[in-house]
């Protein structure tokens, strides 16, 4: 059967679900598999497992455990001898008591800690268990999202320290994947994205601010991406993306 395999990491969540409920409809879609949180299972994505039970497969993963994403990736071997495109959407930046820190008297080192072990660690993990899948003659994308205040350069105000560090911390590893995969499995292109403000949950505290032309539907978000993705070349391998195609500094 041709077509492409997808993962989508975060399958669950407010972009990773716009992703699944753009890329199962299509027809050159030949398998889906989406991850969410073991804790809760994903209402929003049973409407589309029943419309595509052929082709859409949950898979439960906390991204903190890399048990749970070697797990992951032997259930996807069991069905599929390569993947075609990954796009990695987990992320947090807020949760509970864990808020951007406006200033140094706000930094905690449990939030801290807590912004690493989930915005940066589980993509190199991924990378690790997924280079099998990767390792064919098609062409391929490893796609993960990261966030433009994640850029050294481009940091112009400070201030959320650990999500802008986690994400500065993501985007070296990303370069430094899209480096060994190029010399490993070399039709995969490894590359960040910033998807812009989102109107998700994840954005919803600090979104009194944007303009109503910067915050984008989810729909619309995961269509810009997606639009971005699919025109990737080899050459594109270690690039930095942004919304609308351009390239954010690291």
């Amino acid at each position: 059967m041709s077509g492409r395999n997808i993962l989508i990491i975060g399958g669950s969540g407010g972009i990773g679900s716009g992703f699944v409920a753009q890329l199962l409809p299509r027809e050159d879609t030949r398998l889906l598999f989406a991850t969410y949180r073991p804790s809760s299972y994903p209402p929003n994505l049973s409407p589309l497992l029943q419309q595509f039970p052929e082709k859409f497969n949950l898979l439960p993963v906390d991204v903190t455990r890399e048990e749970d994403i070697e797990k992951a990736v032997l259930q996807i071997k069991t069905k599929v001898d390569k993947l075609h495109l990954v796009i990695n959407c987990v992320g947090i930046l807020h949760e509970g008591d864990l808020q951007p820190e406006k200033s140094l008297k706000h930094i905690n080192p449990k939030n801290l800690m807590r912004y690493f072990e989930v915005n940066t660690i589980p993509t190199v993990l991924w990378a690790k268990h997924l280079l099998p899948l990767f390792k064919h003659p098609e062409r391929t994308v490893f796609a993960i999202l990261s966030a433009k205040v994640g850029s050294i350069e481009d940091n112009r105000l400070g201030g959320w320290y650990g999500y802008r560090a986690s994400k500065a911390a993501l985007n070296m590893l990303i370069k430094n994947i899209a480096i060994e995969y190029n010399r490993v499995a070399a039709n995969t292109i490894v590359v960040a994205l910033h998807p812009g403000t989102t109107n998700t949950r994840l954005s919803a505290p600090f979104q009194h601010s944007v303009p109503p032309e910067k915050l984008f539907s989810v729909e619309e978000a995961t269509r810009k991406l997606l639009s971005i993705i699919e025109q990737l070349t080899t050459s594109s391998n270690g690039h930095f993306y942004s919304w609308d195609g351009s390239i954010i500094p690291w």
